[in-house]
């Protein structure tokens, strides 16, 4: 077990699923609000850098991991231009305020949403060229089942592309994170979210995140190969590409 998986945002008796999705319920409709905000919207940065990744690859069927309100997925038609993608996630509250994203954006005869439990997806193997997630594998109560359930749908020869917060590792800026994640970054949680237990949870697990070269050894457990990662911005974002 991973350090991230023992973390829950609430109370230690159910199951981190359950607590995890009524987390992000909670907070749905001030979530993009907040990320943007926190971030200082590099985060737009990252997942563009993380989507044209793939560009050489031209995938056609395209699946994102833990969508949440849909950034990723939209940003995704957008430059990647794919016959379809579907994005998945745990939290309906989520979904839809994407929804109504895609419909403004007009896109939703490419993009569509399913509520699936990303430790046991229910499409058949096989069924997708990419796989993408932004931001979501942190919060798998169970990382080896979920990165192999996403390879398990990936057809052989497809990219998986990822992009996850984590902690940088040299001086100063891990000393400036570190205050940066235990004092602005709560009472910006507190403020905007109204959920301070949500945002604890969310310094909590990038901290206890694998990242690096432990990532690209877990990758490969899942059945991944061509492994490789790169830091963004001093080390607090952390794309990660590999192959079926």
């Amino acid at each position: 077990m991973y350090g991230q998986e023992k973390i829950k945002p609430y109370s230690e008796g159910s199951d981190k699923s359950q607590q995890v999705e009524q987390m992000f319920d909670t907070i749905a409709s001030r979530y993009d609000r907040l990320n943007h905000l926190m971030s200082l919207d590099i985060d737009k940065r990252w997942r563009r850098k993380a989507i044209l990744a793939l560009a050489e690859y031209q995938p056609r069927r395209i699946l994102d991991i833990a969508t949440g309100t849909g950034d990723f997925a939209i940003q995704t038609a957008k430059l990647l231009h794919p016959d379809s993608l579907i994005g998945a996630d745990i939290s309906e509250g989520m979904m839809q305020i994407g929804r109504e994203k895609v419909r403004k954006e007009q896109l939703d005869g490419i993009i569509t949403f399913a509520r699936e439990d990303c430790l046991s997806l229910s499409f058949p193997d096989e069924s997708f060229d990419a796989v993408t997630a932004a931001f979501g594998i942190r919060n798998f109560a169970n990382l080896d089942k979920g990165l192999a359930e996403m390879c398990r749908v990936l057809r052989k020869g497809g990219c998986l592309s990822v992009v996850e917060l984590t902690h940088p590792t040299r001086f100063p800026m891990k000393q400036l994170f570190w205050l940066y994640a235990h004092t602005i970054l709560p009472a910006y949680g507190r403020l905007i979210s109204r959920d301070r237990r949500a945002y604890s949870y969310l310094t909590a697990t990038i901290e206890a995140f694998p990242q690096g070269e432990q990532m690209m050894d877990i990758l490969a457990k899942a059945g991944f190969s061509y492994t490789t990662f790169e830091r963004m911005t001093f080390g607090v974002c952390t794309r990660y590409m590999a192959r079926k």
